[in-house]
């Protein structure tokens, strides 16, 4: 196999490998921020708990003084009874003191619900407040676990991102240029293998001659459809002849003109 071609693909395994660590360290990183983000949700659940505690209690003090009021006015009607003289005034006075009864009997019962929903809303919150503090001890448990396991993929792409940089010296400016723009171009994947006449890029087949070119391995041959370099490694799983060529290659490969000349500026 060419020796520049040999590099080519060391080169770009680095490049994957490099990938695949910010991939994890990026993942951890975000492992870790939703469950700091959950035990944050789970700590103002809490709090609006005990605010709606607050406003249940508050609204348990309006309600007994409404009933309050009410017994203050069935004492002044009572006394007003002993006053009247008319039948009329007699059972104006019975109904609103009924009235005033009926609005204590109800106040009543409204201040045992917001009293009973209160509890239950106190009870919510120092369930969640609870689950918080031993979230909260895990999470920093966690955090320097995630901190460890990202110093070390760290360490890791460095070194590799070391040898890669020692790699890249030994290869030509021309391609090396060429296979950083691909590696842009074509989401981190510029070189690639191909199988059966099938470019693995980008999936289309090659010109037989073409694929004979690049299983020889004697010079640096791109997919006529992506541009990726392509190379091949025999693999005795796989077919070695070719797959059917696409009737839609040939439209393929003028909509890609622009990117090659691109690519080979």
């Amino acid at each position: 196999m060419n020796d520049e071609l040999s590099r080519l693909i060391a080169l770009q395994e680095f490049d994957t490998e490099l990938t695949g660590f910010d991939r994890e360290a990026e993942r951890l990183r975000q492992e870790q921020a939703a469950r700091e983000l959950a035990a944050k949700d789970r700590e103002a659940q809490a709090g609006l708990c005990r605010a709606r505690a607050a406003e249940l209690e508050q609204s348990r003090e309006t309600l007994r003084a409404g009933g309050a009021e009410a017994a203050e006015r069935i004492k002044e009607r009572q006394v007003k009874m002993m006053q009247v003289q008319t039948s009329r005034e007699h059972q104006a006075l019975l109904k609103e003191i009924e009235d005033a009864k009926k609005q204590i009997r109800d106040t009543e019962e409204q201040m045992l619900q917001a009293e009973e929903d209160a509890e239950a809303e106190l009870k919510r919150a120092a369930e969640l407040e609870q689950l918080c503090k031993g979230e909260l001890k895990l999470l920093a448990e966690e955090a320097k676990k995630t901190e460890e396991a990202v110093r070390q993929i760290a360490a890791r792409r460095a070194e590799v991102e070391a040898s890669r940089s020692q790699l890249a010296k030994e290869i030509s400016a021309a391609q090396l240029k060429r296979y950083d723009k691909l590696l842009v171009k074509r989401k981190g994947l510029a070189v690639v293998r191909i199988i059966a006449g099938v470019c693995q890029g980008c999936f289309m087949t090659v010109p037989p001659q073409q694929f004979n070119l690049v299983r020889k391995g004697g010079e640096i041959c791109s997919c006529p459809a992506c541009q990726r370099i392509l190379y091949y490694k025999a693999d005795p799983n796989q077919p070695e002849t070719m797959a059917p060529v696409r009737s839609q290659l040939e439209d393929l490969y003028e909509a890609e003109e622009d990117d090659e000349d691109e690519l080979t500026e």
